[in-house]
């Protein structure tokens, strides 16, 4: 127990004593952004810092990797939380700014915890549970929680949020470029999986074909491509697919055809496709193909698990 004669430590003081985690973050990364004006990525660190009075210290801590100081590693991780419950928007590469919900939330003077926003929050509980979407939350809510899980499994499990913020990064970055841009990298991305030659079409009289590609080394056959870089919260209906079946039939050896997005499918569109035997690659399968297949990334950090070799110390 604190004798009355010894000196009490302020708020202040206890900031200062430990580097915030990221969770610990939230509120002085909302309120940094609060005036609803876009911010760079520079301005919110150093307003952030400069809220918390860290130190030199504090600010030039490095993980273990040295590719990153410990700050601007949770710093970003605030950043990616806030964004995936949607009071963080990022209208830029590197630019943020404050939603109307993170606002009234940040107004509200609530507690902002991981605990606070999974239970108000249904897109930031199915990023953190592990789920694609909150659907898939409600029908799965005995989900592990992180203590429960072998280490094997927290490292799968992290590795998925890792993935999911990064697809977050790669759908902002391809929304800053331009439609023609769009079109090659979907054409990149097939030759990467092992497709044969590709090629752009025409931007005009292309007669809604953007782009071909030999399913083989050979040519032998076709993959017809209709590429459409829009905005990820639009839904493609069933109408859409339909075009695009008549523009792929319309082509030499048109048989085969892929409709790929940044956008989403509605279930009408996913029906009619499977029927005419179309592909469709919505934003969340696009990222995830361009992580596998280390296009627009890459390799920051390799982890090594190792284990027991009983072959070594039976065969002494």
């Amino acid at each position: 127990m604190r004798g009355e004669d010894e000196p009490q430590i302020t708020e202040t003081e206890m900031l200062k004593m430990a580097l915030p985690k990221y969770n610990e973050l939230y509120t002085p990364f909302l309120t940094a952004i609060s005036d609803g004006q876009p911010h760079t990525a520079k301005d919110v660190a150093f307003a952030v810092a400069n809220h918390l009075q860290l130190s030199e210290d504090d600010l030039t801590e490095q993980l273990p990797s040295q590719r990153q100081t410990t700050f601007i590693n949770r710093l970003n991780w605030a950043k990616t939380y806030l964004k995936k419950a949607g009071l963080v928007d990022s209208p830029h590469r590197g630019s943020y700014i404050i939603t109307t919900s993170g606002k009234a939330l940040l107004d509200s003077g609530v507690a902002i915890t991981n605990e606070y926003l999974e239970d108000n929050y249904p897109a930031f509980a199915a990023f953190v549970n592990g789920t694609s979407d909150e659907d898939s939350l409600k029908s799965n809510p005995g989900s592990l929680s992180v203590e429960a899980q072998t280490p094997q499994e927290q490292m799968a499990t992290l590795q998925e949020k890792v993935n999911s913020a990064l697809s977050d990064e790669l759908l902002t970055e391809i929304m800053q470029q331009s439609p023609e841009f769009f079109e090659q990298l979907v054409v990149d991305l097939m030759e990467a999986m092992g497709y044969g030659n590709g090629f752009k079409t025409r931007f005009s009289g292309d007669d809604g074909i953007d782009g071909v590609i030999h399913e083989d080394k050979l040519g032998f056959s076709l993959i017809y491509i209709q590429a459409k870089r829009w905005n990820p919260d639009k839904t493609i209906g069933r109408p859409e697919i339909q075009q695009f079946v008549g523009a792929v039939k319309g082509q030499p050896k048109g048989e085969k055809g892929l409709f790929i997005t940044t956008a989403k499918f509605s279930q009408g569109a996913k029906s009619y496709a499977d029927a005419q035997h179309i592909i469709l690659i919505d934003g969340e399968k696009l990222t995830s193909l361009m992580i596998e297949y280390d296009l627009g990334v890459s390799v920051q950090n390799i982890y090594k698990f190792k284990r027991l070799d009983s072959d070594y110390f039976s065969s002494i």
